[in-house]
């Protein structure tokens, strides 16, 4: 198949932004060089060893890496290794770019988990069009991942993306010493509402409800998921405890907002349970979780319709 120069940019969705660009070389020249050829299409971020590498691939994931094989201290086969045997960073295609251009480099390259391989010196024209493929490529693997992860009734995500994004914020959030806060979300007398309207109209109510949260979270690191029949949650990594309820009084407004009509003429409320931690906070993912439906369990027992929050401690 010939190859297709049409810029990156033009072939992704209005839901898409411009794919990351890791390039990892120890000469400044070679990165400003890269960045100079492939920042038109790409967001180009840059690292000098192999150990910077690793720490942006686990805080900031690349769409790709352009990894220099003759890294110092840890070269550029041990960082591909590690990328490819990390569950966070897995996914991440690698080029290797080498000094030979020779059937044992391609070996240890592909060993280590490499997609392909580049020889110095480099053809911007070959480099760009294996970049834009490999690029390609894993957006449409990641689309086909996401949709394992969406809850299939209201689009947001489902429980196992839930959680497994959860552990992964916390871990985040206790590396960098950042904030991070947890919202549990349950759709007040919902079966009350099947009952009285039908099933069929219970699956509106919750496609609403999940239309208001998606609206209402401020960032595109913000998350929401559908985790069971009436419940859901949002992750917001990042956000200190104020600013995470004034989102989630917002959240509440938004739903009671809606009016989506119930018995008795009165209108569809959720009831939210916020839980925080700051940077230098002790405790697991499951301690979050905890403290966030015993929050969700103080918000429905005052009342419903309402927001109560608490840090760990």
């Amino acid at each position: 198949m010939l190859y297709d120069d049409t810029p990156i940019a033009h072939l992704l969705d209005s839901a898409h932004s411009r794919p990351k660009l890791l390039v990892v070389d120890h000469q400044s020249a070679a990165i400003e060089a890269m960045q100079q050829e492939f920042s038109s299409d790409y967001e180009v971020l840059s690292a000098t060893s192999g150990a910077l590498a690793l720490s942006i691939c686990q805080d900031t994931p690349p769409d790709l890496l352009l990894l220099d094989a003759l890294l110092p201290v840890m070269d550029g086969f041990e960082v591909c290794a590690r990328i490819h045997a990390n569950a966070t960073s897995r996914h991440i295609p690698v080029i290797l770019v080498t000094s030979h251009n020779d059937a044992a480099q391609e070996t240890l390259a592909l060993k280590a988990g490499a997609v392909d391989c580049i020889s110095r010196p480099i053809n911007p024209a070959l480099a760009r069009a294996r970049i834009r493929s490999q690029v390609m490529l894993k957006l449409q693997a990641g689309a086909m991942r996401k949709l394992v992860f969406l809850d299939g009734l209201t689009g947001t995500f489902n429980r196992r993306y839930f959680d497994q994004q959860l552990t992964m914020e916390m871990a985040r959030s206790v590396r960098n010493h950042s904030p991070l806060v947890l919202i549990m979300i349950q759709v007040d007398f919902f079966d009350r509402y099947n009952i009285c309207h039908g099933h069929s109209a219970g699956d509106d109510c919750l496609r609403e409800v999940a239309n208001c949260l998606r609206a209402g979270l401020r960032r595109p690191a913000d998350l929401v998921a559908r985790i069971g029949g009436d419940a859901f949650a949002c992750v917001l990594p990042e956000t200190d405890f104020d600013n995470a309820m004034a989102v989630a009084c917002e959240l509440e407004l938004r739903v009671r907002g809606k009016a989506i009509a119930r018995q008795s003429m009165r209108v569809v409320t959720i009831s939210l349970g916020v839980a925080g931690r700051t940077g230098d906070t002790l405790g697991t993912a499951r301690d979050l979780l905890a403290l966030s439906n015993a929050q969700l369990r103080a918000a429905i027992d005052a009342g419903r319709g309402r927001v109560s929050g608490a840090s760990l401690s």
